[in-house]
């Protein structure tokens, strides 16, 4: 303004301000000379002179954002004046600063458009608006100006117009270029225009231009996102990972803190466990009582031999396991076991769908409780399989027999998994393939025999699913297995077992060397043969299915980023796989001969159950009897 032109009467201060286009195209230059980053114009009227219009180009050229009031026109009547369009101030300062220039008009409370605003007319592409009526409030010497009616009330002034829309996104445009230094000018007004909120018709509206002013989205990641300092996507709506039974609660809540990088080059901080889901918690009354198809069997001292034929026409439940259809009819199709009697000291066996442990417990012959519920910990291996073959030789070498066993088949994901791409929830597999050794030996009535299972996951991780962008290129597992069984007086037994495994997942992607884990399960049981008739089973087993004990993977992620270099620094950020929650599990069981068939019955209890610490205790009962006829 020019030097003493606003010391007139309070009441007519807004009017009584006088400015030419020298004045503030000389206040445009000093901004622009003064390392200014925007430049706000609450002014408007007649289209801008050349004098001022060569110094908004200059402050364009220079990247300074120009942001200007759309007049406040929108109600009037007066001929010439045209209310669907920016006022000409506002039409010239744009034809002049191009795409670093934002025209704004003023929307209400509710985000009405103001009746008395321009509208965005044929410059709607760059014309977006914001609160400017009912603004709070005029100010006289610092203090807050009160005025009193007639009937003595007193109330604050309370002013509207497009001046007061405009500063608010000139503000926009200070935070964003504060909080991402490596921003253009017309970088950060495509973010503004881009990120404003929908109103008026879809799309680019005539009335309100590209929208109404939202910082907060301009403050979300645009675009394409990718791991900063590298070409890796980030899919915000995917799933970072899907932990395995062995995994319980350890990927609840946790802080995985990542920086990622925007189409724009900003830097936003990524907790990548937020999209971390844990396995779900494994039901086991289903699979103790459910039996499809018909079991035949034969064979002589040499050859054994036996068939599950599915003979249901039903359809294979799928929501329990949540496995797809095709999955749960490949389910149906029931095992093959083939063993052989090479020699007089070497046994080998076949199987399909049946895993190499079973193949191994016939080769021993030792004598097994059966339980329903609970499994041994020679059985653990923290996920749900599936085998497709096995095999299993047995050979005897004086007092001690060496077993030799393989199988092939998948592991399935703990949970359904979130992704693009994916159509339904259900839960894949990945391929997972075992090889194991073990020597058993008899002292009297001891039996006790020691193991080793390397396990390979080709894509998952002790079961446990990362996603592509991690890198995750599946693991290596060694299992050492103790177990000790000894027959006491009256027909009762007693055993232990013992599982102790380590995982090195591959150093691939993001998943650094050294990322490493321990888990552990185990088993004790009390068991009696002919305990209420010939030939039943009576038996009470407390057992700790698989469970990781410690360690995780060591991800190598960016953690900072330097806008100077536009560069990522990359550190260590340690997950955890380790869980609160331990399953501590219960069974009391029995089967044996009952009217004509084959009858069992459990009583269960599970703490914690899938080692989830926040989990109620499941507690059930299973009864079960079947015939052949």
């Amino acid at each position: 303004d020019q030097p003493g032109s606003c010391e007139a009467d309070t009441d007519e201060a807004l009017d009584g301000c006088l400015f030419s286009d020298r004045d503030i195209a000389a206040g445009v230059d000093q901004a622009v000379a003064s390392g200014a980053t925007v430049v706000n114009i609450s002014l408007g009227g007649s289209a801008p002179t050349q004098r001022l219009r060569t110094a908004i180009a200059n402050a364009a050229a220079a990247g300074v954002v120009i942001v200007v009031s759309a007049g406040n026109d929108g109600d009037s009547t007066e001929a010439g004046i045209n209310p669907d369009e920016p006022d000409p101030f506002a039409a010239g300062l744009l034809q002049a600063g191009g795409g670093n220039v934002i025209i704004v008009g003023s929307v209400d409370e509710n985000g009405e458009f103001s009746d008395f605003s321009n509208r965005a007319g044929s410059l709607a592409g760059s014309f977006i608006s914001a609160r400017g009526e009912g603004i709070c409030c005029i100010y006289e010497d610092g203090e807050l100006r009160i005025t009193t009616d007639e009937n003595g009330d007193r109330f604050v002034t309370i002013i509207s117009g497009t001046s007061f829309s405009a500063p608010q996104v000139a503000g926009a445009v200070a935070l964003l270029a504060q909080a991402f230094p490596n921003l253009t000018g017309d970088e950060i007004v495509e973010i503004l225009l881009d990120t404003a909120s929908e109103a008026g018709t879809a799309g680019t509206d005539a009335i309100f231009g590209t929208g109404i002013l939202d910082i907060a989205e301009a403050f979300r990641p645009q675009g394409a996102t990718s791991f900063a300092g590298t070409t890796v996507p980030v899919a915000f709506s995917n799933d970072t990972g899907v932990a395995s039974t062995a995994m319980g609660d350890a990927l609840t809540n946790v802080q995985v803190n990542a920086v990622i990088t925007d189409s724009y080059d900003r830097a936003f901080e990524y907790n990548l466990g937020s999209r971390l889901r844990s396995a779900a918690i494994r039901p086991k009354l289903l699979g103790a009582v459910e039996s499809r198809g018909r079991r035949l069997s034969g064979g002589s001292d040499t050859v054994s031999l036996a068939f599950t034929v599915d003979d249901s026409v039903g359809i294979a439940p799928v929501g329990q396991l949540r496995l797809s259809q095709q999955d749960a009819e490949i389910a149906r199709v029931m095992a093959a076991k083939v063993a052989l009697k090479l020699s007089s000291d070497t046994d080998v066996a076949f199987g399909f769908a049946e895993t190499a442990q079973g193949l191994v417990g016939q080769l021993q012959g030792q004598s097994r409780p059966a339980f329903l519920i609970a499994s041994s910990a020679q059985a653990e291996t923290g996920f749900l399989t599936k085998t497709d073959a096995s095999f299993a030789l047995r050979r005897q070498f004086g007092a001690f027999n060496l077993t030799v066993s393989a199988e092939q088949g998948d592991a399935y994901f703990g949970n359904f998994r979130i992704a693009e791409g994916l159509a339904n929830q259900e839960r894949e597999r990945r391929p997972v393939s075992k090889l194991a050794m073990s020597a058993d030996r008899t002292f009297g009535a001891l039996e006790t025999a020691l193991g080793f299972t390397y396990m390979q996951e080709s894509e998952t991780v002790l079961g446990a699913f990362f996603d592509e962008s991690l890198g995750a290129g599946g693991a290596n597992t060694i299992f050492a297995d103790a177990s000790a069984a000894i027959g006491l007086p009256s027909r009762w037994r007693i055993g232990a077992s013992y599982r102790h495994g380590f995982t090195r997942a591959n150093a691939q992607g993001f998943v650094a060397s050294e990322s490493g884990f321990g888990s552990q399960a185990w088993s004790v049981d009390l068991s009696r043969r002919d305990m209420f008739a010939v030939g039943d089973r009576f038996g009470f087993r407390v057992s700790q299915p698989l469970r990781v004990n410690s360690g995780g993977l060591n991800l190598d992620l960016p953690i900072a980023y330097d806008y100077a270099t536009e560069s990522a620094i990359f550190g260590i950020r340690r997950l955890s796989l380790t869980p609160d929650g331990r399953e501590v599990m219960g069974e009391l069981a029995w089967s044996g001969g009952l009217w004509g068939g084959a009858a069992a019955a459990s009583l269960f209890y599970r703490k914690q159950p899938g080692h989830l610490a926040a989990a109620p205790d499941d507690t059930g009962i299973a009864v079960k009897w079947s015939k052949a006829f």
